[in-house]
């Protein structure tokens, strides 16, 4: 492991000022994606900095009766509040179906956005992989790549994203928050996650000097009327082979009728976000 520097943010606008400072510099929360980076030479930071103490881990209800909830939220408070089972239960679902208690505990909600891809050649450092190398070539698209996209790949890349939350945060169709120098900005969940394109090593619209602040669930009347389905080797902590997520906004008022579909989203599927595992 390369050395590095520590430092412990004392506020959000201390904790932009040190990442815009040094491109090369990593905020670090729960870790659980982020350290194995590290151990594998992956990624090579020369400054980590702490963010655990920004006051980012609450979930409060907004005006138009939604939710927001704290970048720092843990992954298991966030399954456990009555919040979020009793009115996002897709939510729920996928981030019970996803790691492991012990992994829940640690890992946060903004760092679940943005942990990097499973890909097997991402993370041998001795094959050629265009996300982890730009211009290296991939490894992965003659290789192994049963876990891999079916929809969204590119010449350069056919690696997904690895998270189950975000294929329930893209069908409730959630809005990150966001801050950095140029302030507030308030991203889509669709608009968040790129497609691999000719530049595969850039994984979202968050600029580099940017932190996740919250990530806002909107009031919708599908959230509690859904289906989800994860297919996977065995059935507890593994990614996903293929994952799916939709809601309904039923109107239950005479004959039953569907007033509104959400987004299909799934690993990897949603627009902009996430091709669609393949297997061969």
């Amino acid at each position: 492991m390369i050395g590095f520097d520590y430092v412990k943010a004392r506020d959000v606008g201390d904790a932009v000022s040190q990442i815009a400072r040094d491109p090369n510099a990593k905020f670090i929360a729960g870790g659980t994606n982020l350290i194995d980076l590290i151990k594998e030479n992956v990624a090579q930071p020369r400054r980590l900095i702490d963010i655990t103490s920004l006051p980012l881990a609450e979930i409060e209800d907004t005006e138009a009766g939604g939710l927001r909830v704290g970048a720092l939220v843990p992954n298991s408070d966030l399954v456990y509040d009555a919040r979020i089972s009793k009115r996002y239960p897709l939510l729920s679902s996928t981030i019970l179906a996803g790691a492991s208690a012990q992994l829940r505990n640690m890992a946060s909600t903004g760092g679940n956005l943005l942990q990097r891809t499973r890909c097997l050649y991402f993370y041998d450092t001795t094959t050629a992989c265009n996300k982890r190398a730009p211009g290296s070539g991939c490894g992965a698209r003659d290789g192994f790549n049963r876990m891999n996209a079916v929809l969204g790949w590119s010449e350069a890349c056919i690696a997904v994203h690895p998270s189950d939350m975000c294929v329930a945060l893209a069908a409730l169709e959630a809005v990150v928050h966001a801050t950095g120098p140029n302030g507030d900005r308030a991203i889509p969940f669709a608009e968040f996650h790129r497609l691999p394109d000719d530049e595969p090593e850039i994984d979202t619209t968050l600029a580099a000097d940017e932190i996740v602040i919250a990530i806002e669930l909107p009031a919708q009347g599908f959230a509690r009327n859904f289906s989800y389905l994860k297919i996977r080797d065995r059935l507890s902590c593994a990614f996903a082979l293929v994952s799916v997520a939709v809601g309904l906004d039923l109107d239950l008022d005479g004959a039953p009728s569907i007033r509104r579909a959400s987004r299909l989203a799934g690993s990897r599927i949603s627009p902009g976000a996430f091709p669609v595992r393949r297997r061969r």
